[in-house]
């Protein structure tokens, strides 16, 4: 049986909570058994609409699990979204205040911003690059604000509380040299993650679903079935084609993207 506007809102309130304080929720799916795919995706709604209600301004979309390095690192087999608003974006270089977030791990991705809308169910890799303005590296942020393994059942976390999460995401650092979906080869762009200065992760963008436009491809077919879809202007992640790379206080984290240039953060000491 689907959640009630009630159990949709106090789930969204719960999350909204434990971003505020640090403090760790249990995953829908270990208060409701039942708990599906279309209510994790009201979660998400209701948990946004609180942060609009704040202030902040959707300017996108990321994408997630696009990638079987992502997968196999979570467990996870599908791929899914969330919405990304203007306050979760950091500048390339910024120090991170260490109390932010709860437990911040750092992905490789491409960013794509569109100069014009995506929709319908037979969307095609060619119509997104062509919708595309221009790619730049990026590193995602992503936190989780439930457990990752259930503390009272053992349950570990499935898609579906990981799209109630606004999958995961947390914050948004660009950077480096934007380009033109047709002046570089997106499938071949490679990334480096390092950790004060040590290589964590390697990966290649192709990682992502072959091409990763087609995460954009996948994204538009999902919004149909909801009745929605990319707006032109739109900033949308594509997803990771590396494993997270957790951070702490006092961590360096820089990705190399070759040609198209580096993007860098840190976390500020102990809280």
């Amino acid at each position: 049986m689907a959640l009630n506007d009630k159990q949709i809102n106090a789930l969204a309130g719960a999350y909204d909570e434990a971003e505020a304080t640090r403090i760790l929720t249990r995953a829908p799916s270990c208060l409701y058994p039942d708990f599906t795919m279309a209510d994790a995706y009201k979660v998400q709604s209701a948990w946004v609409d609180l942060r609009l209600a704040k202030g902040e301004k959707v300017i996108g979309h990321k994408i997630g699990l696009t990638s079987r390095a992502m997968q196999l690192a979570v467990g996870i087999d599908t791929p899914d979204y969330g919405v990304l608003t203007d306050a979760m974006v950091i500048g390339d270089g910024a120090v991170i205040a260490p109390d932010r977030f709860i437990m911040p791990r750092f992905e490789v991705e491409l960013g794509f911003k569109l100069k014009a809308p995506l929709s319908g169910p037979n969307v095609t890799i060619s119509e997104v690059l062509n919708a595309t303005d221009w790619v730049i590296p990026a590193i995602e942020v992503i936190d989780c604000r439930s457990h990752l393994v259930d503390p009272e059942t053992d349950k570990p976390l499935n898609v579906k509380d990981s799209i109630a999460d606004n999958a995961a995401n947390g914050g948004i650092i660009w950077g480096g040299s934007p380009q033109r979906p047709g002046d570089v080869d997106l499938r071949m762009v490679p990334g480096i993650l390092y950790r004060n200065g040590k290589i964590e992760e390697t990966g290649v963008s192709a990682g992502v679903l072959g091409h990763p436009a087609n995460g954009l491809v996948w994204l538009t077919r999902e919004l149909h079935k909801m009745g929605a879809f990319l707006a032109a202007g739109e900033f949308v992640l594509g997803g990771s084609f590396t494993r997270p790379v957790a951070g702490a206080p006092g961590d360096t984290i820089q990705c190399d993207f070759g040609g198209m240039g580096q993007v860098s953060c840190s976390i500020g000491g102990d809280a």
